[in-house]
């Protein structure tokens, strides 16, 4: 029996339910593909965003003292890691959804053609297996329905979710990395203000010193991250 026969003999419940099966599986497969992209470009872009941010957020605490220096600096860091975070999770409940209601909705579907095969073979007084067989096979068909549909959505809930882990990894490392240097920046103001005699030793070697560990900070920073997939 090819498909046109079975929409044939189908009824208004099986149409409806083969509709929306068809819409979440085009919703799944366009937000998947999308949520994947995005993350990807949010993996390889997050650590650099990170550093910019809190780079433009220094020009505003000049003057301030190491407390009112490291709470800003904090709360500039969560700040943005959860709008990183908000950003990565968009779309997922989307997946989410449609990989748990999809096999739920494929098995209504077939209860309901069952059910609707019978009723037939119980109007028509015939029982035999040629008449049961056939209706039962058909309604079988939205089962498998539903599990294409959820299978995909799996796969893209679950990849998009390592991607995810990965994007909140490299944004935490970086944020204890600028934590720990604007900490250093604070004790170096403070010796500078309270010893104005090794003031131009100080302002003397960061030229060197900076880009040398710029470099080692760089270098050490590539090592830690993992591989993309």
């Amino acid at each position: 029996m090819d498909f046109m026969q079975y929409w044939q003999i189908s009824d208004m419940v099986t149409k409806t339910l083969f509709f929306l099966l068809l819409a979440l599986s085009i919703l799944s497969w366009v937000t998947g593909i999308v949520r994947v992209l995005q993350s990807r470009k949010l993996a390889t872009n997050v650590a650099d965003d990170l550093s910019q941010q809190l780079q433009a957020k220094q020009s505003d605490l000049a003057g301030t003292d190491a407390a009112t220096r490291r709470l800003v600096t904090e709360q500039t860091l969560l700040k943005h890691i959860g709008r990183y975070r908000f950003a990565s999770e968009r779309g997922l409940p989307i997946l989410g959804t449609t990989a748990a209601i999809a096999p739920f909705i494929g098995l209504f579907g077939t209860v309901w053609g069952i059910f609707h095969a019978l009723h037939n073979i119980g109007m028509s007084g015939q029982a035999g297996l040629g008449q049961v067989a056939g209706p039962v096979g058909e309604a079988l068909i939205m089962t498998g329905l539903g599990i294409a549909v959820a299978i995909p959505a799996v796969v893209f809930y679950n990849l998009a979710v390592r991607i995810n882990r990965r994007i909140m990894y490299q944004a935490n490392d970086r944020a204890h990395d600028l934590l720990a240097q604007s900490t250093g920046l604070v004790d170096t103001t403070k010796v500078t203000a309270s010893n104005p005699a090794s003031a131009s030793q100080v302002h003397a070697a960061p030229s060197s010193r900076s880009i040398t560990s710029e470099t080692q900070h760089t270098s050490n920073y590539s090592n830690s991250v993992p591989k993309q997939l």
